[in-house]
């Protein structure tokens, strides 16, 4: 039996990168994960991936910006496996994302930004909990960055408000049994990272007190915890996975 067996676990932005690990992750641990992007071939290919290999998975086409996209995929989800025990929302706009100030980013870019790596979380969750309730609770795990502990413009801003985000939802959903927790991924080898940092992320490893970038399976385990019964009195926290970059009292 896995520490995830037979939940139903929805990953957004599950088609590459650090949400591909969680989803193969989760269904290694006996999950029945639905592989939730805007990038249907990819999404499917992660999804055939985790059945080839012996697990349970659904490709759902969505867009976490719109209230009714994410219905429309909570209708699909509980059609296919009747019921939802967790989400992580791990959606966000970064591998091609724009290099700019606060002050002077395109104001349309930045609405565009923020409607999906800060409010598509608050949009999902507002989908999908209602039928966590109806099990009884569950675990949401909102995806921060150690950016909202540094200067990074409007990534960092939106990090940020995920932070804020998850401690808010914590007590909202609390009294339903529902845990809301985040994790914070220190400089993690992606394509997306590697697009974005170039031959600055070994600058990056510098500063870490683990000489090396993380992989997106270093954030398995603990998003893993979270999801799982074992934190059932775990709220309302940011975990950074990171290597040692940040340091908080």
């Amino acid at each position: 039996m896995g520490r995830l067996q037979d939940k139903v676990i929805v990953v957004t932005g599950a088609a590459q990168g650090i949400g591909e690990a969680y989803a193969k992750g989760f269904a290694a641990q006996g999950a029945k994960v639905v592989v939730a992007d805007l990038n249907t071939e990819k999404g499917e290919l992660v999804a055939k991936q985790i059945e080839a290999d012996g697990g349970s998975a659904l490709f759902v086409s969505v867009d976490v910006s719109s209230a009714e996209s994410a219905a429309a995929l909570v209708e699909q989800v509980v059609a296919t496996y009747g019921g939802i025990d967790g989400l992580v929302n791990n959606a966000a706009i970064y591998g091609a994302m724009q290099f700019d100030l606060l002050i002077t980013v395109d104001w349309d870019y930045y609405k565009k930004f923020m409607s999906v790596n800060f409010d598509g979380a608050l949009v999902m969750t507002r989908a999908v909990y209602p039928e966590i309730a109806k099990r009884g609770g569950g675990s949401i795990v909102n995806q921060s960055s150690t950016a909202a502990y540094l200067y990074s413009g409007f990534y960092g801003l939106a990090k940020s408000g995920i932070n804020g985000l998850t401690q808010q939802l914590a007590h909202e959903l609390g009294g339903q049994r529902i845990r809301v927790n985040a994790i914070a991924p220190g400089p993690t080898d992606t394509e997306a990272t590697r697009t974005q940092a170039g031959d600055a992320s070994k600058e990056l490893v510098k500063n870490l007190a683990i000489k090396r970038m993380g992989k997106p399976e270093d954030m398995v385990g603990a998003a893993t915890f979270l999801l799982s019964d074992e934190s059932s009195w775990v709220t309302g926290q940011i975990v950074a996975v990171d290597g040692g970059q940040t340091f908080r009292p």
